[in-house]
């Protein structure tokens, strides 16, 4: 079983960046897939990235963050990272990172099958 706590979120200006973080705490975090999620309130739920357990060699990107965002994982600190360059006012949304233990792939993780696992939130505002 994992807990994850997310850090990182908060106001930033058009083309701004920000890091989010996700700690965890359990056994076995280098055996799970990991992701960032996102929602806001009446929305579906989008997966914005997503990489495999280990060495991280399988990865997903929405196409909406596509060269913008990059997903990075440190096993030896249980904590796996999202950074967001050249932000846009449509990435304004409540962020969530989220573990799975046996996705099929990142992209099945991030389109369908979601986490096991999920933080509490962190919310991300871009705007002027």
């Amino acid at each position: 079983q994992l807990q994850l706590v997310e850090s990182g979120g908060g106001l930033v200006q058009p083309g701004g960046s920000l890091r989010l973080s996700c700690v965890a705490s359990g056994l076995g975090f280098a055996y799970y897939d990991i992701g960032w999620f996102r929602q806001a309130p009446g929305k579906e739920r989008e997966g914005v990235s997503c990489i495999s357990a280990g060495d991280g060699g399988d990865v997903y990107y929405a196409d909406s963050v596509k060269g913008r965002f990059t997903i990075s994982r440190d096993n030896a600190r249980d904590t796996f990272y999202l950074l967001m360059n050249s932000l846009k006012p449509e990435d304004t949304d409540m962020y969530y990172c989220a573990a799975y233990r046996s996705a099929p792939n990142s992209q099945a993780m991030c389109m369908s099958v979601g986490g096991e696992y999920w933080g509490q939130g962190t919310q991300v505002t871009v705007s002027s």
